[in-house]
């Protein structure tokens, strides 16, 4: 086997054990949306920000990610290294759905929010849609997510 195939094996292995130990450390809030129940890795750190939801390949249908940021702002996500089509709310500070993006997986388009946000919690494609979720729509729970650090 040749340097340069060892050296980016290892690379990877490297990677993959450094994904698995962000998503383990990762903690986890339980939000609901009316009558579903949400279990939210939370992302409220720089690097678990910016990590997300990349290079996984299934995620169940109640589980998800909330991002939580220091402040409101126009939040944007991107899907670079995501392997899964996601729909991303974005959220003001009580909870409120501001506005839903469906996003394609592996891409660098932006999907922003329309007002300021302090949170985007990310579910499967069409988790929002098909069960009727869009503006206004509280999603409670949220005063238990860790503030961003």
């Amino acid at each position: 086997m040749s340097k340069k195939l060892v050296m980016l094996l290892s690379a990877l292995s490297a990677l993959a054990v450094s994904v698995a130990a962000a998503a383990q450390a990762m903690p986890v809030v339980e939000l609901s949306a009316g009558m579903y129940r949400i279990e939210a890795e939370v992302a409220a750190t720089e690097p678990s920000r910016e990590l997300g939801l990349m290079h996984r390949k299934t995620m169940a249908p109640q589980r998800g990610m909330l991002f939580v940021f220091d402040v409101p702002g126009r939040q944007c996500m991107w899907m670079r290294n995501t392997l899964l089509p996601l729909a991303v709310a974005f959220l003001d500070e009580r909870g409120r759905i501001i506005n839903v993006e469906e996003m394609q997986p592996q891409t660098d388009d932006s999907h922003c929010a329309a007002k300021p946000a302090k949170y985007a919690l990310e579910m499967n494609a069409a988790w929002f849609k098909t069960r009727g979720f869009g503006a206004d729509t509280p999603i409670e729970g949220i005063e238990k997510a860790p503030r961003a650090r």
